[in-house]
């Protein structure tokens, strides 16, 4: 049965078009900090999605769908390298998106706002690219 990706294609799309916007505009516009607002929490939300998927695609390397359900968010994108369903380049990547994320949970001010913006053209790519790795599921 295929994954569906819509909500994550969806949330990317937004995440991409907030961040596109975000740099036509100069940080004392007041839409500046909505737009950041935007891309952050589409970030946190890309990011979620990204690993809750991932963990279904990589179901049937496992004897069990509950062996998969107890992979921890870095667990799963471990696995997703060791199985070669994505680059170890790629899997440090999200690794860091999620230490990013992690490190500064309880920071919702300006410095996280900047740090995870400078992560998002990386990200953005990272996020397309999972989506067809988790799409390719359907076709095993």
């Amino acid at each position: 049965m295929p994954i569906n990706t819509d909500f994550l294609i969806r949330c990317i799309n937004t995440l991409e078009s907030a961040f596109e916007e975000l740099q036509q505009r100069e940080p004392g516009d007041s839409f500046y900090n909505i737009l950041r607002a935007a891309s952050v929490k589409e970030f946190e939300i890309v990011l979620e999605q990204s690993g809750s998927l991932l963990k279904k695609r990589l179901r049937p390397y496992f004897a069990s769908n509950r062996q998969a359900d107890r992979l921890t968010f870095k667990d799963i994108f471990r696995h997703a390298a060791k199985h070669s369903l994505i680059p170890v380049e790629a899997c440090e990547r999200w690794l860091a998106y999620r230490d990013n994320r992690n490190d500064t949970a309880h920071d919702h001010g300006e410095g996280f706002a900047e740090t995870t913006l400078k992560l998002l053209p990386s990200f953005i790519t990272d996020a397309k690219d999972m989506t067809r790795v988790i799409a390719e599921g359907a076709d095993d």
